[in-house]
């Protein structure tokens, strides 16, 4: 059964998970984490530092070890808010390759809330419901409120642990000033998250990452030690009260008024002392105040009487999306792809395209990808990609209709889908962008940022999706049907028209047989069946 990786280079530690597939599901193989603080120097100075720099890559050289010993069959390693801000980003991810082969992948704030919600919900079987899921970095704090599992709103909030402790935090025990400042910063933040996400009638509070869990761990010592009253904050979340009164801290819950003392009491201690606090550890000290304050506010804001703390995080994300891509029985597949298909549909209404259902040009695309298998040799993951550009090839248009298939290429690629990595929207908007005159090349805009190894799929791609534009001459409802046919020296493509002739579409097609014949070294020959 396959093996997959997934690394998660944060502003504060570098986390590894390898898991197998076991009976359509991931069982846990290997673990690692390292603090490497990658995010203390970019938010001082925009900048990795080279101490950081070596640090990471120690770690990275290290979790290579355990890949290559697992015998890892994919690999995903994606890198957060710190590099995100990082102006020597590019530098850090050619010595990444350069050392370890691997392609370090910057995902967006909105990307890592997606992965975050993927990953703990395919781990948190028992979070039915509407459920906020909060996880605090070291740059930036994801807030998402899910319902059945489906995310209905996220956002991306600059309220890592390391970056308020940078900025704010310096003195130790921080100043009166300091402490001040932050929580402005963090009321302001939370105000813009109050305008997206309502929080109304939660069923669940599930928290992630390391400055969770050591609270969750502090609240429970705070509590065996002082028993306070368990008094929740807010009118609602009632149930959730009751269960956090019946399981108690010790199951990893955190009360508001547990979070919110322990803030306050830790605020005044000097950093042995928070060290000697049970659950906070030596690194985590040094950033505990800022994460205590984030976590805190944001229970008090939105009136919810805690949190529980979960295991799964950013790195369960891409191992859970790896197994939906790859194995069409696991219980996530489905729903992953209808997340996916959604996002690709929503960015074609954005701008301006009117998607029909159904859509030639994409069911054409579609077909002859199937059809033509044996030829263009295509990995499977591409008839998705060529689905997606068949549907997005116009949104240039809602910038300019000349020169429209550039505006497509930049429209695609720059904007965010849930479920394709940069690279795959490059891959898709460079396949939408060569259906006028031009034809891809290495050194196109469109093309340089595509593996090289990528570019002789693109153009095949490319090719298919030309074919599926020329069937379809602005025909309003009668659609031709197609039927490809493979010969070792030539492809018949027999048109079947509807109510009217499909003599425009067979001329079409022929414009395409010299490319055809370019690209797959056979003739192309349109009939009228």
């Amino acid at each position: 059964m396959p093996v997959f990786a997934a690394i998660d280079v944060g502003s504060n530690s570098c986390r590894l998970k390898i898991a197998r597939v076991v009976a359509h599901r991931l069982k846990t193989l290997h673990e690692d984490r390292e603090v490497t603080r990658l995010g203390a120097s970019v938010f001082e100075s925009g900048l990795v530092s080279p101490e950081a720099m070596a640090a990471t890559l120690r770690a990275l050289k290290r979790f290579q070890r355990a890949v290559q010993t697992h015998a890892v069959d994919r690999l995903r390693i994606v890198a957060t808010s710190a590099m995100r801000d990082a102006r020597n980003a590019a530098a850090f991810q050619g010595w990444i390759k350069a050392e370890t082969g691997w392609n370090l992948e910057i995902i967006s704030g909105l990307e890592e809330g997606r992965l975050i919600h993927h990953g703990v919900m395919a781990g948190e079987t028992a979070a039915h419901g509407r459920v906020l899921l909060i996880d605090l970095g070291g740059g930036s704090c994801e807030i998402t409120l899910s319902d059945h599992k489906r995310i209905r709103e996220t956002i991306s909030l600059p309220l890592g642990a390391v970056r308020l402790s940078q900025e704010f935090l310096c003195a130790d025990p921080p100043a009166a000033e300091g402490l001040r400042q932050m929580r402005q910063l963090i009321a302001r933040e939370l105000r813009r998250a109050h305008r997206r996400i309502h929080a109304d009638d939660i069923d669940h509070v599930i928290a992630t990452s390391g400055t969770a869990a050591a609270l969750a761990d502090a609240c429970a010592a705070l509590a065996t030690q002082a028993r306070p009253a368990r008094k929740m904050v807010g009118k609602q979340g009632r149930g959730m009260a009751q269960a956090i009164a019946r399981a108690g801290v010790a199951a990893g819950i955190a009360p508001t008024a547990l979070v919110r003392k322990l803030a306050a009491r830790m605020e005044k201690l000097p950093l042995p002392d928070r060290e000697a606090i049970p659950g906070i550890g030596p690194r985590r000290a040094e950033i505990i105040i800022a994460g205590a304050h984030v976590f805190s506010e944001i229970l008090e804001s939105f009136s919810l009487p805690g949190f529980r703390y979960s295991p799964f995080g950013l790195r369960d994300g891409p191992l859970a999306q790896m197994l939906a891509e790859t194995d069409t029985r696991a219980s996530g597949h489905r729903e992953f792809e209808k997340e996916r298909w959604e996002s690709v549909l929503a960015t074609a209404r954005r701008y301006g395209v009117e998607v029909r259902s159904p859509d030639p040009v994409r069911e054409h695309a579609v077909q002859l990808f199937r059809e033509l298998r044996g030829l263009h040799k295509l990995p499977d993951e591409y008839e998705n990609w060529l689905a997606a550009a068949a549907v997005l090839r116009d949104t240039g248009k809602f910038i300019n209709h000349q020169g429209h298939h550039r505006h497509t290429q930049y429209i695609i690629s720059s904007s965010e889908m849930y479920g394709y990595t940069p690279v795959q929207r490059t891959i898709v908007s460079a396949i939408a962008r060569y259906l006028g005159k031009s034809r891809p090349q290495p050194s196109d805009r469109a093309m340089r940022n595509i593996p090289p190894e990528e570019h002789k799929n693109v153009t095949r791609a490319v090719v298919l999706l030309r074919l599926a534009v020329a069937l379809n001459q602005d025909r309003a409802s009668d659609v031709v049907r197609v039927v490809a046919r493979v010969y070792p020296k030539r492809v018949y493509v027999d048109v079947k028209p509807g109510r009217t002739s499909a003599e425009l579409e067979l001329w079409s097609l022929r414009k395409e047989a010299d490319y055809f014949r370019e690209v797959f070294g056979r003739e192309l020959f349109p009939t009228l069946a």
